[in-house]
């Protein structure tokens, strides 16, 4: 039986870290690869590709992402952030929520920890409570909370992965005895 280093990741856990740091760095670098105030308002409705035309004239790289946006973001200019003057490709919520999965995914590679449902519980409802009610009602979020929520949820929802790709490298399933060495 190997030994295990507790501050060792998961290759799983390694490779999460890797993908969300570097979607979350396109997701910032696509504005900037853009020529400034090319793309001013993106606003449509969650997937539907409201844009296309918009991206045609653009470069391989920002073209892929502005297109990922467009299909999974409302991409509402109002809750959206601007770089270069140029609108992101998501929204103020999804880019907090990409920035939470990348930072919490970083923590992850190299600690180890067991998650509590309600630490689930209580990162998931901001998310769920204030856009819940924005999309039912008259009320209107600001950026900042919008930023906030989806930075928690991503947080969690990274944790929470790390957390059962953990328990899915464990030597042993869970809840059998340790085996005991037997001598003669």
């Amino acid at each position: 039986m190997a030994m295990r280093i507790p501050w060792v990741t998961s290759g799983a856990v390694l490779l999460m870290f890797a993908i969300t740091v570097v979607w979350a760095a396109l997701v910032f670098a696509a504005p900037l690869l853009v020529p400034a105030g090319t793309l001013t308002d993106l606003s449509g409705s969650v997937s539907v590709r409201d844009n296309t035309e918009l991206f045609e004239g653009l470069s391989p790289l920002p073209r892929a992402i502005y297109r990922a946006g467009d299909a999974e973001c409302h991409q509402i200019a109002n809750r959206s952030f601007f770089i270069n003057d140029n609108q992101m490709p998501f929204c103020a919520r999804d880019v907090g929520l990409f920035v939470g999965l990348a930072a919490a995914s970083g923590v992850a590679t190299f600690v180890r920890y067991k998650i509590n449902p309600l630490f689930v519980l209580a990162g998931l409802v901001p998310i769920g409570v204030d856009g819940g009610v924005q999309l039912v009602t008259s009320y209107e979020s600001n950026n900042a909370l919008r930023v906030a929520t989806g930075l928690l949820a991503g947080v969690v929802l990274a944790l929470l992965l790390a957390h059962f790709m953990f328990a899915l490298q464990d030597e042993k399933p869970r809840g059998e005895a340790p085996r005991q060495s037997q001598r003669p």
